[in-house]
Order: C-alpha cells, then structure tokens, then sequence
C-alpha cells in the first residue's frame, strides 16, 4: 500500500511544525502534570517533595525502556512505510507490542526489587525510605500501562500522527487535577492517602491513556491481527526490535542514571538541594518541551526519508530542526534567567530551598541549546538506524564526565554544590559539540 502522508513529499519546514506543534503542547500538560505532582507534594510536606525529587532517577530507569523500544520501533515502522512496505510495518507494530508487553512485567518486578537498595545508596532511611517505597511501589504496579502507551504511540508517530498522543496528555492533565487531591485528602468515600494518592493518580491517568491510545492506534490497520500465528512471538523482529530499541533505551536509562549520578552528589548537600532540584527539574522540563516535538519530528521524518531514499531531505530536516530549537531555547534562556526566583516560590515557601534553585537555574538557562544540539542529533542517527551512537555519548554525558568533573568542581576545587551545577554546563555542552560533529 503506497504510503501517502507526505512525510517524503511535503516541504521541510512545514512537515517540522506539523509534527513539533502537537507534540510540544502535548508535552506541556505532561510537563504541567508533573508540576501539578510537584505542588501538591510540596504542600504535604518538603519531606514529601524530597521523596518525590529522590524517586525521579529510579522510576526513570524503569519507564526509559518502554521509551527507547518506542523509539526504536518507531524508526522501524516508519522506515517500512517509507519504503511503501506496510506489511513489514504491520509486523514489526505487532511485534512490537508484544515485545513491550513482556518487557513491562520483567520491569515491574526489578523495580519491585531493586528500588529499596538503591534509595537507601541516594541516602534514603527511616520515614524518608518508606515514603519514597511508598511512592515508588504504587508506580510499579502501573508499568505495563506506561508500556502500552509507549508503544501504542510509536504506531501512531511512525504514520505522523501526534496530535493523538497530545490529546491524552491534555486529557490525563485535567484528570491529575482532580484525582491529586481527592486521593491525597480523601473524601466521597476515600480514606487520604498522601503520597500513595499522588502515584494511584497517576497510574489511573495511564489507564485511560492505554484505552484511548490503543483504540487509535488499532484504527490505522498496523496491529490487527490477521492470522493467530501474528501475536506469536517472533525471533526475527524481536532481534530487530532489540537492536533498534534496545541502544535507544539505553540512551534513555543512562540519562536516568545521570540524574541519579547528579541526586546522589546533590544529596551530600541535604535534602533541601534535593527539593531545589527536584523544583529546577520541572521549571527545566517546562522550557525544554519544544525539544522533544523536534525530537519526534527529526526521528519520524528522518526515518521515513531514510526509507524513500531521499538522503537530501535528512540534511535538510537536521538543519531546520536546529534552527527551530534556537529559537525556542533562546526565549527560554532569557525567561528562566530573569524569572528564576518568581518559578521557584511557586512550589516553595522554603528560603534555602528558593536560593538554592536560584543558582541551579541561572546556570541551566546556559545549558539549554546544548540540550537541542544532543537530542535533534542522536534523533537523527536514530532515524537512519545508527542507535549506537547514542548509547556512547549518554554513558559519556551522564555518567563518566559527570562523576570526574563534579567531584573535581565541588571537592577539588572546592566550589560545593555550586560546582555541581556548573559541572552540568560543561559536560553538556562538551557532549553536544561531539554529537553535531559525529552527526
């Protein structure tokens, strides 16, 4: 079946902003989401929004597997497409799913079992360690959830649909909204349950995520099964899948393993460091939103052209992306620079807490189109099935350079916490500078 979405046809800047726009208001009510989590830990306790900024790193490790293999089957289904192959495309969605399926039940139960080890390394004990298990354990039991989304998402981005995806983040926005308090509070026959109310909030969203995106993604024809052999298994694609996917989450995890690389130095400095952070982090996500529209819109119109053959096009489409992201990151820049103190007190009353995150994102406003350079070129690789490159420099970024250059800043050269934010804006941009070059 000839493939006729115009991914391969229509003009670059455009087809950028088809794909980029819904994708980054989609973001920003997930990003919002997020805050919303953010406020209302904040006003249970700074205990509470510790544990919260503390759960970050370890849930991450989880769900950036359910987001590489998307990538990674996204690349693959839109490569099919593009090469006007819609069986192969229909095989690898299928495979896909299944793959994620049983991925997710594997990581529920690691997660399960490595979480308390590894809050207990961040410095997590006592009413700190069972808040955060409390949290985590909740988020657990959703995984397959996340999962599903995930890969529900790929079969919709891979035909250039994003605006799906947009609409549940919109929807699970204003659903947090009032699932967080009820079930924190409690009433209309729900005991409170604090924490545990923000996380169930949370995997109920996922839920209804899974029936929406699943019910769009079965209507464009690429996982209805036609024979009962299809939702078997299959070495080949799984291979595939793995190969494609598998260095695609890796670069996802060792971005979670960064940030528990930057909490578990962060955390040396108390837990208030820990609440900036955690507060930084969502102003941060705020602003780099736009980065991953460009992202989905750089792997899904480079991979569809790198099947099409239309190599011209994928210089183009790198250029353009930048461009864009220039843009955006440079009002970004100016806007957390300025306003740092006003996003701060947003979520805090805590003094240190505010001076503190302060200094984190005056720094971070510098860092910011480095961020666009990293991702806009490992997505580009990613869309030419070249993943690999991509797990190199995250391990360089986010774990070696990171714990070299942070301990030299705050121990050597004796700059504190400081000198771990600052360590920040020179390992990413150090990493972004190879990455334009490599790619």
């Amino acid at each position: 079946m000839k493939n006729n979405n115009g991914l391969t046809t229509q003009p670059i800047p455009k087809l950028i902003r088809q794909l980029t726009i819904p994708v980054s208001v989609g973001f920003f009510f997930n990003t919002m989401y997020n805050v919303v989590d953010t406020y209302f830990g904040g006003l249970i306790s700074t205990q509470v929004l510790a544990a919260m900024s503390l759960s970050l790193p370890v849930f991450f490790v989880i769900i950036s597997m359910g987001s590489g293999i998307s990538t990674g089957v996204t690349a693959l289904i839109a490569t099919a497409l593009g090469a006007e192959d819609r069986e192969e495309a229909r095989l690898f969605a299928i495979q896909g799913m299944i793959f994620g399926v049983f991925m997710s039940f594997g990581l529920t139960l690691l997660g399960i079992y490595i979480s308390p080890f590894l809050f207990t390394i961040l410095g997590a004990s006592d009413e700190y360690l069972s808040i955060c298990l409390l949290y985590m354990d909740t988020l657990f039991k959703g995984v397959i959830f996340f999962m599903l989304i995930y890969m529900f998402n790929s079969v919709l981005q891979s035909l250039g649909d994003t605006k799906s995806y947009r609409n549940f983040l919109i929807f699970g926005f204003v659903l947090n909204i009032i699932l967080d308090p009820w079930f924190i509070y409690g009433g209309l026959g729900l005991p409170p349950m604090g924490i545990a109310g923000i996380a169930l909030a949370t995997v109920l969203t996922q839920v209804t995520g899974s029936i929406y995106l699943g019910t769009k993604a079965y209507r464009t024809g690429l996982i209805s099964c036609r024979k009962l052999k299809d939702i078997f298994p299959r070495a080949a694609a799984f291979k595939e899948i793995a190969r494609q996917g598998l260095p695609a989450s890796l670069n996802v995890m060792t971005i979670a393993l960064g940030v528990f690389v930057i909490t578990y130095f962060i955390s040396k400095f108390g837990k208030e460091a820990v609440a900036a952070y955690g507060i930084g982090m969502r102003v941060e996500q705020i602003v780099l939103i736009p980065t991953i529209g460009l992202n989905v819109a750089t792997l899904t119109l480079v991979a569809q052209n790198h099947g099409a053959k239309k190599f011209d096009r994928i210089f183009e489409i790198l250029n353009s992306a930048l461009k864009y992201g220039g843009i955006f990151m440079g009002i970004g820049s100016i806007g957390i620079f300025i306003l740092a103190e006003q996003f701060m007190t947003l979520f805090t009353n805590d003094a240190n807490v505010i001076r503190i995150g302060v200094t984190y994102l005056r720094i971070d406003a510098l860092v910011l189109y480095a961020y666009i350079i990293l991702f806009v070129s490992v997505a580009a690789l990613q869309g030419v099935k070249k993943p690999m490159f991509a797990v190199v420099i995250g391990i360089y970024r986010q774990i070696v350079a990171p714990i070299a250059v942070f301990y030299f800043l705050a121990y050597v050269l004796g700059f504190g916490l400081t000198g771990v934010w600052w360590g920040i804006f020179f390992v990413t941009w150090s990493a972004a500078v190879i990455a334009l070059i490599y790619s």
